[in-house]
């Protein structure tokens, strides 16, 4: 995998949905002693799998809308409850950069990859009991299924 594409993905904040607001987190925390200091939502099992740009590859936004809604059908479908959320680069100043993505709870990791290979993606975020992974899910890779330890951080 891409280093600079990798360290991307555990820069990147996602903004997902809670009952007392939005909880900003990324991935590149220090290693967690106390999960259970960390929102309720991070420290559940769930998955975030998004649509948008497969393999890298700039689509159109009708046509990831498309896409999106597609995937969002297909895991209704299979009884998972989904929530929009959202990641985007909040490093880089300026970045207009913003992929909206689902957050689905309760998913198996497997089924969390197999999604993400469907819907050609270069990687999934997997997260169960407050540790956080990203796992390579794009085909043509060398390393596909490799795991990518993370930690959270939460973004104020």
């Amino acid at each position: 995998m891409d280093q600079q594409l990798l360290r991307s993905y555990f820069a990147t904040v996602y903004e997902f949905p809670t009952p007392r607001g939005v909880v900003r987190a990324s991935l590149d925390g220090e290693t967690l002693r106390d999960k259970d200091a960390l929102p309720e939502v991070l420290a559940s099992t769930f998955a975030v799998l998004t649509a948008y740009n497969p393999r890298s590859m700039l689509l159109p936004r009708r046509v990831n809308e498309g896409r999106q809604l597609v995937m969002r059908d297909m895991l209704i479908l299979g009884c998972y409850r989904v929530e929009p959320c959202v990641g985007f680069e909040a490093e880089v100043k300026d970045s207009v950069w913003r992929e909206p993505a689902w957050l689905v709870h309760g998913m198996a990791r497997d089924e969390a990859i197999a999604f993400g290979r469907v819907f050609r993606q270069n990687t999934v975020l997997f997260a169960t009991g407050g540790q956080p992974e990203i796992v390579v899910t794009d085909p043509t890779a060398d390393d596909v299924g490799q795991t990518f330890a993370a930690s959270w951080k939460v973004r104020t």
